[in-house]
C-alpha cells in the first residue's frame, strides 16, 4: 500500500479530484495549508500599504491506493491536472503504509481501502 500526498494550488482541487475520480481513486483527505518553497513568498498591496505574504495558501490531498499501479496512476493523474506550469505548482509524496485498520468494522489492510 502506497500513501500519496500532493500539495497543489487551491484553484486547482476540483481539476485533481475530477481526474482521480475519472481514475477510480475515489477516497482523499483534503486540507487547506500554508506554506512556500521556492518562491519564498510575496508582496501584496491592500488599502495602499504593502505588506510580505510569507506563507501561500495551499491544499494538502491525501489518499492511500492499494498497489504500486494505482500509485502512478494516481501520481499521473495529479501531476496532469495540477501542472499550470508556473511556478509553485506543488509537490507529490509517496511513502510506504504498512497497515491499515478500518475502525467501524475491523477489516484491515487492503480490504479497509
Amino acid at each position: 500500500m502506497k500513501k500519496i500526498e500532493a500539495i497543489i494550488k487551491p484553484f486547482k482541487l476540483e481539476d485533481v479530484k475530477d481526474a482521480l475520480v475519472a481514475e477510480g481513486i475515489e477516497g482523499m483527505t483534503v486540507s487547506e495549508v500554508k506554506g512556500y518553497g521556492r518562491q519564498q513568498g510575496h508582496s501584496e498591496l491592500y488599502r495602499g500599504a504593502e505588506y510580505v505574504v510569507e506563507f501561500i495558501p495551499k491544499i494538502k490531498i491525501e489518499i492511500v491506493v492499494s498497489t504500486d499501479e494505482y500509485a502512478q496512476t494516481a501520481i499521473n493523474a495529479i501531476s496532469e491536472a495540477a501542472k499550470t506550469g508556473k511556478i509553485g505548482d506543488g509537490k507529490i509524496f509517496v511513502s510506504d503504509i504498512s497497515h491499515t485498520l478500518r475502525i467501524r468494522t475491523g477489516e484491515s489492510d487492503t480490504d479497509a481501502l
